[in-house]
């Protein structure tokens, strides 16, 4: 049997390497590695694939948050709600510019932010709200979209992790992720449904004035060359990526419908076992697996990763500690173990399984039959 990998970037690659492989030589026979043609050609395809005016291409999908944070004209003490349960780069530029966090419980089913309680966190210093699209698919936009109108607030869309999933409003509207609120953050890390070869990022919006803040922004805070508007960062999507992103684009439906059809097939076998619970699936967004996660309702986290490792399957555990229990992030012990408490045993009971778009039938009935065979000797 071919070697259980959690994401098989080797195998993708090699399905579309002759693409890949002449894109990449078009940029260094330009030689025109940053800011070449094939930058604007990626983000107007990913623009037009988004149906969203503008895309703009940065660094890394951390830098696309704390651009977006800094174009927004966001000040030091400003309040920034996000759910607890996140990982670290969504609360680290809040932090890096001053801004202050607040934290909101989520959901135990779709470990999305709990929008019944992001009312009872806004003050007169709430500038913004940061929803996290976890796992792959949308948090609930139209409530949130709704609560930040009311409030007149800010929504940062965090994709990161569901680039390609559609949300259904009730009127039958259908938006992709990162396109709803003020501006949406993705990241091009290559293990996400949408990776290039290195580091990358971007930022959606259908806002003209905004866009051009963006992009100054990111480009040293310049409005034209060596004119200085703003105090800005270095943060740029390099040309390579971007004609990689461009042809992996064109598959990035195909890959979503692989990752669903083997969280099918995960769900259909782990159906009936008690103390296991599987995703749900929320009925007003599509989901796009960047991962596969369940949670434990008996049995030890720890013994059933040991016990799959040694049977050649890898997990990984996202994420092991909530927000507000890391020093980092709570330096004056504003919160304390026990605050979040449904947040604190997801930390405690989460286990992501291998999802990608090269897993074969093989490998689903070995790993299905391994997690059965822990939970029928408990």
């Amino acid at each position: 049997m071919k070697e259980i990998r959690m994401v098989d970037l080797q195998g993708q690659y090699h399905k579309i390497k002759p693409e890949v492989d002449a894109a990449m030589a078009e940029v260094v026979e330009n030689t025109q590695f940053i800011k070449g043609p094939q930058l604007k050609k990626f983000e107007d395809n990913l623009a037009k694939y988004l149906d969203v005016k503008h895309v703009i291409g940065c660094a890394n999908g951390t830098d696309a948050l704390q651009i977006a944070m800094m174009a927004l004209g966001l000040e030091p003490g400003d309040e920034v709600i996000t759910p607890v349960f996140t990982y670290a780069a969504t609360v680290e530029v809040v932090a890096l510019l001053r801004l202050v966090p607040v934290f909101v419980e989520v959901h135990a089913d779709t470990f999305n932010i709990d929008t019944d309680k992001i009312e009872a966190a806004i003050t007169p210093k709430t500038k913004a709200i940061v929803p996290v699209h976890l796992y792959g698919q949308c948090a609930d936009m139209e409530k949130i979209l709704a609560i930040a109108k009311k409030h007149n607030l800010y929504v940062i869309e965090d994709a990161a992790q569901a680039i390609g999933a559609d949300y259904t409003f009730r009127n039958g509207e259908k938006k992709k992720s990162g396109t709803m609120g003020t501006v949406g953050c993705t990241s091009f890390f290559p293990s996400k449904n949408l990776g290039c070869f290195g580091d990358g990022g971007a930022m959606f919006t259908n806002d003209d004035a905004l866009a051009e803040k963006l992009k100054m922004v990111a480009n040293h805070g310049q409005s034209v060359q060596y004119k200085f508007d703003e105090v800005g960062v270095n943060s740029r999507l390099d040309t390579l990526q971007a004609a990689v992103l461009d042809v992996k684009l064109k598959y990035l439906d195909e890959y979503a419908d692989a990752r669903r059809r083997c969280a099918d097939f995960y769900d259909a076998a782990f159906a009936g076992i008690e103390g296991l619970h599987i995703p749900v699936r929320a009925s007003f967004s599509t989901h796009v697996f960047h991962q596969y996660t369940l949670t434990l309702k008996k049995g030890n986290r720890d013994e059933l990763r040991k016990y799959l490792s040694n049977e050649g399957i890898p997990t990984m555990v996202y994420y092991p500690s909530p927000i507000h229990l890391q020093k980092a992030y709570n330096p004056l012990n504003l919160w304390k173990e026990g605050d979040f408490s449904l947040s604190e045993n997801l930390c405690k009971t989460v286990v992501s399984l291998p999802i990608h778009t090269e897993f074969n039938e093989e490998q689903f009935f070995y790993i299905t039959e391994k997690v059965k065979g822990y939970f029928s000797s408990l």
